[in-house]
């Protein structure tokens, strides 16, 4: 139980602070930002304040295409950690952004015998339960472009219907 309040902890739910913030705004408009170096040009995801490659402090945000691909995956069948035992199965994956970095994440709206390494996939966004009152908010992924308020909006990824290679459609 969270502290005092009579509602379940939750595990899924970020603690955002004033550096992370600009992430996470961005993705409750529907745009998924990385952190690129102005010494040696690599991008980077997480979000940090400093280049993991070259160690210097001139990164800036940047908007990434939402585009990757998927490096590898695991479904997950059991979770004891609320909410996550109610979405089982959900599959839990690495995923190559078109940028380079690589980002783990979840995988929407595509069947477990469907995934394929290196299937093409988009991202999408979707919004997670209010901190504060341990409900759900919002549609299936991809309806939360805006995010309700309160909540905080995820950047998930499914198959990119685009893609024009069979690999990447569910």
């Amino acid at each position: 139980m969270a502290a005092g309040s009579g509602v379940p902890a939750r595990f899924d739910l970020p603690e955002i602070d004033a550096f992370s913030r600009p992430y996470w705004d961005a993705a409750a408009d529907g745009r998924l930002l990385l952190r690129r170096c102005g010494a040696c040009g690599r991008a980077h995801h997480y979000p940090r304040e400093f280049c993991p490659h070259c160690w210097s402090e001139a990164v800036t945000w940047e908007r990434a295409s939402g585009r990757a691909t998927l490096y590898t995956w695991s479904v997950v069948h059991r979770n004891d950690l609320p909410p996550f035992g109610a979405r089982t199965p959900y599959v839990a994956a690495v995923v190559d952004l078109a940028e380079g970095p690589r980002m783990m994440t979840e995988v929407v709206e595509c069947g477990e015998a469907d995934l394929r390494v290196g299937m093409a996939l988009e991202v999408t966004f979707r919004a997670e339960a209010e901190a504060e009152a341990g409900r759900a908010q919002g549609g299936a992924a991809g309806e939360a472009k805006g995010g309700a308020a309160g909540a905080v909006v995820v950047p998930v990824f499914r198959p990119d219907p685009s893609s024009g290679s069979g690999v990447g459609r569910c």
